[in-house]
């Protein structure tokens, strides 16, 4: 990681402190901004071409949710990552609509939040392994309203949007290759093909791509 620009939009000074010593020792090359609350950080973002976005929730003026919404709605190049003293499943997912590339709890370690600060500047998304199953909850109970999934601009196969509404509820390939008469082999080949076309690494992050794109 070289070169980014981060602005930290935290209203605890202690925390901002923390953030920002650990980014400058172990990235040198990185830039960083910080601001205590929403507006201010809005006022960086028209000025400076940030490329991340360190986002606590529990801001003073507006939270979190709004503010990374706001900031996707007006720069949706940008990448947010969500950083949190709690881990309540209604704001996990709150998040990820508003369009959140990564979810961290704050008892995180420095060295792991480079790490993931790296992984979504390079396109990745990242959620606590801790919450995933939030997701794909919330995912499985979309779904079940709904009785078929939106094809939206990403170019599904029927097999493919059955095995995405499987993956979303929670089964494995096994359950899902029973549940639709097929192979496992054929399954491991949709689902490979789903996690292609959505442009995502793993069944969790589909299931994100899902709720936040509403493909289901």
């Amino acid at each position: 990681m070289s070169n980014l620009k981060i602005l930290i939009v935290e209203d605890h000074a202690l925390t901002r402190f923390a953030l920002k010593t650990a980014f400058e020792d172990d990235t040198p090359n990185t830039i960083i901004f910080e601001a205590e609350n929403a507006q201010k950080g809005f006022d960086i973002l028209e000025k400076e071409n940030i490329d991340i976005i360190i986002m606590d929730l529990g801001l003073p003026d507006i939270d979190g949710v709004e503010a990374t919404r706001q900031i996707k709605a007006k720069f949706p190049s940008k990448k947010v990552i969500i950083l949190s003293s709690h881990e309540k499943e209604e704001d996990v997912i709150k998040s990820i609509k508003a369009g959140a590339n990564a979810y961290c709890t704050k008892d995180i370690s420095p060295e792991k939040l480079i790490d993931i600060v790296n992984s979504v500047s390079s396109g990745a998304a990242w959620f606590d392994p801790k919450i995933a199953q939030y997701v794909l909850n919330a995912a499985a109970q979309k779904g079940s309203n709904e009785s078929e999934i939106k094809q939206e601009s990403i170019d599904l196969t029927a097999r493919e949007k059955q095995v995405l509404k499987l993956i979303t509820e929670g089964y494995t390939n096994n359950e899902i290759a029973q549940k639709l008469d097929i192979s496992i082999n054929t399954t491991k080949v949709h689902v490979c093909s789903l996690l292609q076309k959505l442009g995502v690494q793993d069944r969790t992050q589909a299931a994100i791509k899902a709720i936040k794109d509403e493909l289901i």
